[in-house]
């Protein structure tokens, strides 16, 4: 009966410890207060190389993972543009970037190219063919956003506004966690759920048990 305990112990232990259960309330991976994983060298429609180091002199940065053919994510774009606008136009220091992990053919980086032309996008829009960077920030949607303060810690994560409808917007969540956390008070929305199309991971091909 001893071993028995001492098993079950050890093997409630292990799931403790590979549960997301500390991770946020609407992502698996980062809960409010984490550090933004780094990535490196993702090519821009720009074709330079950025990385998150790159943003450095911003006091706060806002991720985005998006892509070319999700609706959701066409119907945010002019929203993006216009809010890259209007903090520039600011006083506060917020870039943005964008990254694109889906590998269909409309969503490659020369198709992502055209269309930050005829967008005429004012941000960074990259590619990361491993979707490594959307794994490692627990993205699952597109558009899904990740906002991190001066110290790279998450304040925000989830949907830009409350609807994907622009002429419909009731809470625009993004602006008010980047007006609170400029002004120095508590963000009252932290976590929204993501809204949009799921991001188009690889599946993992199980190989056969036939030799």
């Amino acid at each position: 009966m001893k071993r028995r305990f001492v098993s079950t112990a050890l093997v409630t232990l292990s799931l403790l410890l590979v549960s997301p259960s500390w991770a946020g309330k609407y992502n698996d991976v980062l809960s409010i207060g984490d550090k933004a994983p780094e990535w490196k060298d993702l090519p821009g429609t720009d074709d330079k190389k950025h990385s998150l180091a790159d943003f450095a002199d911003k006091d706060i940065l806002v991720v985005v993972f998006t892509c070319n053919s999700c609706p959701y994510a066409v119907d945010y774009e002019d929203r993006l543009v216009t809010f890259v606008k209007e903090m520039s136009d600011s006083k506060a220091s917020v870039g943005l970037v964008a990254i694109n992990v889906n590998k269909i053919e409309e969503d490659k980086l020369p198709a992502m190219k055209k269309r930050a032309e005829s967008k005429k996008f004012n941000f960074p829009y990259l590619f990361d063919e491993t979707q490594k960077v959307a794994k490692d920030y627990g993205a699952v949607r597109t558009p899904e956003f990740f906002v991190f303060n001066k110290d790279r810690q998450l304040i925000y994560t989830g949907a830009m506004d409350d609807s994907p409808d622009g002429k419909k917007v009731t809470k625009d969540y993004l602006r008010e966690a980047i007006t609170a956390t400029t002004s120095g008070k508590k963000i009252e929305t932290e976590e929204t759920p993501p809204v949009g199309c799921g991001v188009r991971f690889d599946r993992v091909r199980r190989q056969s048990k036939k030799q």
